[in-house]
């Protein structure tokens, strides 16, 4: 079983669409079709069935996927083994984030780390949470940088987990509400612009509510970013609840104004994750040992890596 067949078979399992499966795994539909074709002739088996839902696994196919996993992941330590033989300040790099955390806090650190180990490619990739985990455990990148979503427990025994750095959640309004206190009874009537429910940026909003006593905010509009909840906060559409990080440069330019948040303080954790495997790729392993807490690196340019033996692999 080649794993460019294996490969094939997972995003279609995944997908249950040979269309969406040909676009993640950047083919032609039809060669999607002739590598499960030929999948399912190696095997002598059907792997998938068809229905309205789209395609389903057959029980073969269900059979099939922990072992293609599996494959697919020894073949990626197996290169990573093969590596780690050479430069350990070589290789590549994939690095997904929020769009918030790239820009606000992973920018400027990943310049350091490059000019520290210039020799390894980085390659950094935006999407919200649940696409990051989803690409991470398909290996199609080796960390993410997202927030934590609360109450959501530790990662799973494939991922090992860090926390970087604690951001303060603050409250923002329109430009020229700069007051000192504002009550909770005084929150409960006022209109919020948030992310949508399932979002880990509204996550975090329901429970700063509902730790404060209130029984959840009053929406004015659903936004899709942070910045799009900022704009609309400063053109007056309500109030937001959003990590500070995302809104430091609109708060020092005036656009918004910063409240203080009557309820318990609340902070998001900023986290790492990446795939526990028993050999990590050199590059990895120089950025699992650079980086600290609140990204200060964890060495000096030119000295050794410390710390670097507590990092799970």
């Amino acid at each position: 079983m080649h794993p460019r067949l294996l490969k094939t078979f997972l995003a279609v399992a995944r997908t249950r669409n040979v269309t969406r499966a040909a676009a993640e795994v950047n083919l032609a539909q039809s060669s999607v079709s002739d590598q499960i074709q030929a999948l399912e002739t190696e095997l002598g088996a059907s792997l998938f069935t068809r229905s309205r839902q789209g395609l389903g696994l057959t029980p073969a196919g269900e059979a099939l996927k922990p072992y293609a996993e599996e494959l697919l992941a020894l073949a990626d330590e197996a290169r990573a083994a093969l590596d780690a033989t050479g430069s350990e300040t070589a290789g590549s790099l994939s690095i997904g984030a929020l769009e918030t955390i790239a820009s606000a806090r992973l920018a400027g650190w990943l310049a350091d780390f490059q000019a520290v180990h210039p020799g390894i490619d980085i390659k950094l990739k935006i999407a919200g949470s649940g696409e990051l985990l989803r690409r991470l455990g398909d290996g199609e990148i080796d960390v993410a940088f997202c927030f934590d979503r609360p109450g959501a427990g530790e990662p799973g025994a494939r991922f090992a987990r860090r926390v970087v750095a604690a951001e303060p959640l603050v409250l923002i309004a329109p430009p020229g509400e700069n007051r000192t206190e504002v009550d909770l009874a005084e929150l409960a009537e006022k209109r919020f612009v948030a992310t949508e429910t399932g979002c880990v940026y509204r996550v975090m909003v329901d429970r700063a509510f509902a730790e404060a006593g209130l029984g959840g905010p009053k929406l004015a509009v659903e936004a899709g970013s942070i910045d799009a909840i900022a704009g609309l906060v400063a053109a007056g559409a309500g109030l937001g609840v959003v990590p500070r990080l995302a809104v430091v440069a609109a708060l020092h330019r005036g656009e918004v104004a910063e409240l203080a948040w009557p309820g318990p303080v609340r902070s998001a954790e900023l986290v790492m994750i990446w795939r526990r495997r028993r050999v990590q790729p050199p590059a990895l392993k120089a950025l699992l040992a650079a980086i600290g807490e609140n990204f200060e690196p964890v060495r000096s340019a030119g000295a050794r890596p410390r710390h670097a033996a507590s990092f799970p692999s």
